[in-house]
């Protein structure tokens, strides 16, 4: 997951910044629409809804958007129909990517991720075309200080795959189907999270040219851009040279 972890740590360094776009609202409010959707619109009762909430508070998302965003989702006002979509694409040398996608205009959606993948030599792929090469997994992350045995020891006793610290934030992750068991034990052994969720992790990473590492990334970041985008997977191998080119 080295790549993956790498990726995750540059998206950090970059939040302060998108926080400050006014479309972040955008997105969190789409996460609290779906999470009031499954799970009902008690935050003390769904814990996904919480998360979503504590995220928006976090970047300042003013409290009336956030009860209307909870009140669409549960269906009390109009306006909640989301769609979930999953594509699947090839980047540069045929990296494999799965993009999620939230939206509320599916046309808008597709051809945003049509653009990004165009624009940087890509293309999308038939359904089933690359999410073999990749396993759903639980993901999360926990906020603030924190023993980092004690909290293997919990994680591991209630199904947990692994639990490692990726400088310096506790990554916790999961098989699929042990996912919600081991967030409901931390969360009653008193653990809060910054990111609680499932992700999809490639199976085998794949190793390209640096030149052609970097025009993936940057399809990457230009998929994240998108409002509708919620994550981006992808089996590429992103090593130290690959993020110094990146940055520079």
């Amino acid at each position: 997951m080295s790549g993956h972890s790498k990726w995750s740590t540059i998206k950090r360094k970059k939040g302060a910044e998108d926080a400050k776009r006014a479309k972040i609202f955008t997105r969190l409010a789409r996460d609290i629409m779906v999470a009031a959707r499954e799970g009902g619109g008690d935050e003390n009762s769904n814990p996904k809804l919480k998360l979503a909430i504590v995220k928006a508070r976090s970047a300042n998302m003013p409290k009336d958007n956030i009860e209307r965003a909870i009140k669409k989702g549960t269906g009390e006002i109009e306006g909640g129909e989301v769609l979930e979509i999953t594509y699947e694409g090839y980047g540069p040398d045929g990296v494999a990517y799965i993009v999620e996608v939230i939206t509320d205009n599916k046309n808008r959606a597709l051809a945003e991720v049509k653009h990004a993948f165009s624009k940087h030599d890509g293309n999308l792929a038939t359904n089933g075309a690359v999410i073999w090469q990749f396993d759903q997994k639980g993901y999360l992350t926990i906020k603030g200080d924190a023993d980092f045995d004690e909290l293997f020891m919990e994680a591991a006793e209630a199904g947990a795959d692994d639990v490692v610290d990726e400088d310096g934030i506790i990554t916790v992750y999961t098989p699929r189907d042990a996912f919600g068991t081991v967030e409901q034990a931390l969360t009653e052994a008193g653990y809060e999270f910054e990111d609680s969720e499932l992700r999809w992790f490639p199976q085998n990473e794949m190793d390209v040219p640096t030149k052609k590492a970097v025009q993936n990334m940057r399809l990457m970041e230009q998929l994240e851009e998108s409002d509708d985008v919620q994550s981006v997977a992808s089996n590429l191998n992103i090593t130290d040279e690959v993020v110094t080119a990146f940055e520079s």
